[in-house]
């Protein structure tokens, strides 16, 4: 690991940014963002007002231990303690996975079926393996008169997503329940929303994410497919007519799951990440 100190004695903004740049080359994709994200939350300010005008500010001592805490692997949304997602910020922390923008694709989807029901739909939302909250409250911040269950395995990951309920002024139309997927669940639901782990145990990650993201969120057998095999069996009873599930996969899981979602009875439909990788399966009962 590069042991250069970070530039704190000339106590510029700038210079600090481009000696944490550095350093951070070897850690991670994106070494300027990394540093100037974690300089604005060292400074408590918006990452645009700090590229702004950056000699309004000296550099705060805390900044080089949220530098030291990057180059150790720590995902930069543990350390900033928040991520964006579609449209809301999102409170995240160790334990909880943390939202990605491919996972908006499914919010993109469940908007077209939308337009095609019509006004009203949907009432009900479900998001199983809801983790700080990601999908269920992304859907009930466009759907201002739906209501919404969130089910995860982890206390964790529930005490975040009542939090960012609360903070998003929607407690009063989510609830959150512990749960083994939809196990034991009796209401029907309009939309379904999930990101089941998908990564086979064998697949290396990245270290932000194999060391700190929470295994249980991330890998899902050998074949990476073991919980759609427990989750797609059930859907069935948990929609209501014209209901429509939506499960995000991984990019080259569209035939194999896919081929699930038919012996259950579905349609299947795929939507692609923008990238262009597969990335939802939308899965109406087949006619």
């Amino acid at each position: 690991m590069n042991s250069v100190p970070l530039n704190l004695e000339e106590g510029e903004v700038r210079a600090a940014l481009r000696d944490a740049a550095s350093r951070l080359a070897e850690t991670s994709d994106t070494p300027r963002l990394d540093a100037e994200l974690l300089m604005a939350h060292a400074l408590g300010v918006e990452r645009e007002a700090l590229l702004l005008d950056p000699t309004r500010f000296a550099v705060p001592q805390s900044f080089a231990g949220l530098i030291e805490r990057r180059l150790a692997h720590e995902p930069i949304a543990y350390i900033v303690g928040h991520r964006d997602f579609w449209t809301i910020p999102l409170r995240v922390g160790p334990g909880v996975l943390i939202p990605r923008p491919d996972s908006e694709t499914l919010i993109e989807a469940s908007l077209d079926v939308a337009r095609q029901r019509g006004e009203g739909w949907p009432r009900t939302v479900l998001d199983l393996g809801t983790g700080p909250g990601t999908l269920l409250l992304a859907a009930l911040s466009e759907w201002r008169d739906a209501t919404g269950l969130g089910v995860d395995a982890s206390e964790t990951a529930l005490d975040y997503a009542r939090s960012n309920a609360a903070a998003l002024g929607l407690a009063g139309r989510a609830e959150f329940a512990r749960g083994d997927w939809g196990e034991g669940l009796t209401d029907r639901f309009d939309l379904i929303l999930c990101n089941p782990p998908y990564v086979a145990v064998s697949e290396d990650l990245m270290p932000a994410v194999a060391d700190h993201e929470p295994a249980m969120a991330l890998f899902a057998g050998d074949d990476g497919l073991t919980d759609y095999r427990r989750i797609i069996p059930g859907l069935p009873r948990l929609l209501a007519p014209g209901g429509v599930a939506v499960l995000e996969i991984g990019a080259t899981q569209l035939t194999l799951v896919g081929s699930l979602a038919e012996q259950a009875g579905f349609a299947v439909q795929c939507r692609k990440d923008l990238a262009g990788r597969d990335r939802a399966v939308l899965l109406t009962p087949a006619a």
